[in-house]
Formats: C-alpha cells, structure tokens, sequence
C-alpha cells in the first residue's frame, strides 16, 4: 500500500466530482470519482488514502510540481484519515 494525499478536487456538469490523490513526491497519481451529492451525506472526503500500487497512474509532467507540493502541504498538516 502506498500513502496518497488529495492535491486536486473537481466538480463537473453532471454532478460527480473528481478527487485526485498523489504521492508526496508529485510522481503518481490516484483518482476517485463520486457524486457530489455524497460529499453532503456520506463521511466526507479525507486527507488522504492507503492504495495499492496498481492503482497509481503516472502523474502529467505539468502537474507533477505543483502535486508535490500540495501532497507534501496535507501530509504535513493532516492524518490519512482527516476530513477536509
């Protein structure tokens, strides 16, 4: 398992939003969609998360600095599981 940190967080048209998940070194990537709707009546959405290795997918290279930094910014400031 390997510790990911939300660096990203998308609203669409239709309702789902895109949470984006990254190494602290801004390298790899984890994405979840879910429906808005859940971020009012489920638990939330945490800090961060333990995900599989197989689950991680190459960050863009323009990307990579800025989720470096916002990964290190909430591993240092939140627990995985934090509410945010």
């Amino acid at each position: 398992m390997t510790a990911v940190w939300l660096v990203d967080r998308r609203f669409d048209s239709k309702g789902l939003v895109r949470l984006t998940y990254a190494t602290e070194d801004g390298e790899r990537v984890h994405t979840k969609e879910l429906a808005e709707q859940r971020l009012v009546t489920g638990d939330g959405v945490t800090a961060g998360r333990d995900v599989d290795e197989d689950a991680l997918g190459e960050t863009s290279a323009e990307d990579v600095e800025r989720f470096a930094a916002e990964a290190s910014r909430m591993a240092a400031e939140h627990d995985l599981d934090d509410t945010v």
